[in-house]
Parts: structure tokens; sequence; C-alpha cells
């Protein structure tokens, strides 16, 4: 089966490709989150479980969200960005596996990565995403506001996640006509509208008769989408048919890679599943759609 080089380093790269990121963290709410009422500590943690025979860094009790930054290198940049959303069921986030490794592909096909750590965990009394939302939606808004020192082109700013990272990807696909939090500035003044979408595993976009979750509303302007899924992650293939099918009703441009094995929470880490070549169907589809210009064939 075919794997990239860095299928077989990611591992190895897991626990401190964190060091590499080119910026500090930038704080998106520098006078306090929307609603937070008091500071909590982040903690990390190494010892839940492991991926592709390596340690996942999980992250939680995050009330400042941040975006850091990972600029595509010079010889390699195609002006194109994308904001990652590493999963961990709103509970937590899987930040190397699902944030920095991530970041670190996304450079090499000469894409700058933004790395987006939203508030987990669930806050008490309030929708599963509602406090990501306020965040992704700066996040977006404040990447194409400084597109240009960024080197980037604010027509080509996507969004990515991992299960609820990309339960959070489609929410900011579908709500970007008015931000849900106090407008800070300038930023939250542009649209915080994907101009594309990559679903890796998605979960919780479901609902009942083949509908989805009651909070998901698709239109003919909800951003062209890719989705990745494997056919044995029983809790959670149904998100993906289900959006692939509501998208397609609303002639939204969408593509689906659907593998028979893979699981869930793979990440770019090799599984010895075929779900691990999903990298390149989706530098395919970003060629497609004119983000990214692959060398021609030989």
């Amino acid at each position: 089966m075919l794997k990239r080089c860095f299928l077989l380093l990611i591992g190895t790269m897991s626990m401190w490709s964190i060091v590499k990121a080119q910026n500090k963290p930038i704080v998106l709410f520098p006078k306090g989150a929307p609603s937070e009422t008091k500071s909590l500590i982040e903690k990390g943690e190494t010892d839940g479980g492991k991926v592709g025979g390596e340690a996942v860094l999980r992250i939680t009790d995050v009330s400042s969200p941040t975006i850091t930054i990972y600029q595509a290198p010079d010889d390699v940049a195609s002006g194109a960005a994308m904001l990652v959303c590493p999963g961990g069921g709103y509970e937590i986030l899987a930040y190397d596996l699902e944030g920095t490794e991530v970041c670190e592909w996304l450079n090499e096909i000469g894409i700058t990565a933004i790395l987006l750590k939203y508030r987990v965990p669930r806050r008490k009394g309030r929708e599963k995403h509602e406090a990501p939302l306020q965040d992704v939606q700066r996040a977006i808004g404040y990447i194409r506001a400084h597109a240009n020192e960024l080197n980037i082109d604010p027509a080509r700013i996507g969004v990515m996640g991992f299960s609820a990272g990309a339960h959070l990807a489609v929410m900011a696909s579908n709500n970007y006509e008015t931000r849900t939090y106090p407008l800070m500035d300038e930023a939250d003044k542009i649209t915080s509208r994907p101009d594309f979408c990559l679903l890796v595993y998605p979960a919780y976009l479901s609902g009942e008769n083949f509908q989805l979750s009651p909070e998901i509303k698709v239109t003919s302007h909800t951003p062209p989408t890719m989705l990745i899924q494997a056919e044995d992650d029983k809790p959670h293939i149904n998100s993906s048919l289900y959006y692939y099918y509501a998208l397609k009703e609303a002639g939204v441009p969408a593509w689906m890679h659907l593998y028979s094995k893979g699981g869930h929470g793979y990440g770019l880490r090799d599984t010895g599943t075929a779900v691990n070549e999903w990298p390149y169907r989706v530098e395919d589809w970003l060629n497609e759609i004119g983000v990214i210009e692959l060398p021609a064939s030989e």
C-alpha cells in the first residue's frame, strides 16, 4: 500500500512538533472570550492510549482560545490557507494527532496552516458547539483580515476538522451570516465563510430518518466540501452519509471517499489500513478545485 514518507515519520514527530510553529499563539479574544466567567488552567496528558504506536497529546480546560500559524515555506507556498480544528468530543483536543501533525503536512503541500485551540470541555448549560463556534468564526475573520501579512489569498481560506472538530467545521460552513458574539474590531466585520471544507471522520452530524442534526442548515452557499470516512466507523458513518446527501440536494460540490476499514481517530498516522492514503485524495481534490497546483505527472 502506498504511503508518503510523512506517514512513516509522523509518529516520531508527534511529541516535539508543537515547537515547530513559526509564530507564537495569537489570543483570539484578548479581553476574554465571550461568556467565560473564570480562567481555566490548561492541562495536557499523553497517557490516554496510542495511535499508530505513538502517544497522543490531549489538551483540555481551554478558556482562552488561540490560533498558531504554520507558514508554508516560500519555495512551495500556494497562497492558500487552512484552519485546522482537532477533535476530541468537545471535551479535549487531540492536539498533535489532529493538529500539529496535520499542519506540518499542509505546509508540505504549500498550504499555510492555522491551528485552532478552541474552548473545551463543554460548558454547562450551553450547546456543545456554542463557545467553539464563536472561536472558529473569530479565527476565520482574523485570518482573512490579516491575509496580506500572512501572504495568503483571502479567497482561498479553508477549514478542516476531525471528529468533533469536523462538526465544528460544518458549523462554520453554515453559520457565517452573523457573528455569534459581540463584534470586537474590523476583523469581525469580514465574512467568516470558509472557501472550502475538509471533514475527516466527522461526528455529531446525523439526526434521525436520514436527516442532519437540527443545528445544521445546509444551503446552496455552503462551501465545497470533501469527506473522508471508513465504513467500519459505525458510530459515525451516518454523519458523513447524511451530510453528503444534504450537500448533494443543495447543489453544493461534494466529494466523499469511503473506505471499508479504518475505524476512527487515525489522523495522519500509519494504522495499517487503506484509509491511511487519504491525504493523496485530498491533494487531488485541492488541485481540482484550484486551491493548490500539483506537479504535472511524468
